[in-house]
């Protein structure tokens, strides 16, 4: 990475801004042509630099104020199988294979947003419904106190 890849990835750690055309906007705050923000930016995903360019919405703004991570107690032989099957629901933003302590007996986790708790708790009970895996806990969140990607 150069000066100008840290300049590029400092001001666009926060968001993109949103107007018709960002990477113009970008390439006028860092003084490069366009072309050569989005050519670099490419290269950096490309180089693993950044690991993922996407959009994040605001789900609280929006109304998805209910947030459950459902903590799974699945046979490990079965942890690929089901994970996979949890993952392909719509409502599940992250699914992740952690260890089993002691005292605590789950495996597999997975983030469920919906509009309300009882929202959560029936698409829970989908889960368990697809997966066969009855043995499963519901943390909802209470508040959030942050929520940020890496910085520079």
């Amino acid at each position: 990475m150069d000066k100008i890849d840290r300049l590029l990835l400092k001001s666009t750690q926060d968001g993109i801004p949103i107007v018709p055309k960002p990477f113009l906007e970008i390439s006028k705050e860092i003084g490069i042509p366009e072309d050569e923000v989005i050519t670099r930016l490419e290269s950096l995903v490309k180089n693993g630099v950044i690991r993922r360019f996407g959009a994040s919405i605001g789900h609280r703004s929006i109304g998805i104020t209910a947030n459950a991570m459902c903590t799974w107690n699945v046979p490990d032989e079965r942890v690929e199988e089901v994970g996979a099957i949890m993952a392909g629901f719509p409502e599940v933003t992250h699914c992740y294979e952690r260890p089993r302590f002691p005292g605590w007996k789950y495996n597999l986790f997975t983030m469920v947003h919906a509009y309300s708790r009882e929202e959560c708790e029936k698409i829970a009970r989908e889960i368990s419904s697809a997966t066969g895996i009855k043995d499963y806990g519901i943390l909802f969140s209470e508040k959030e106190f942050k929520k940020t990607g890496v910085r520079l």
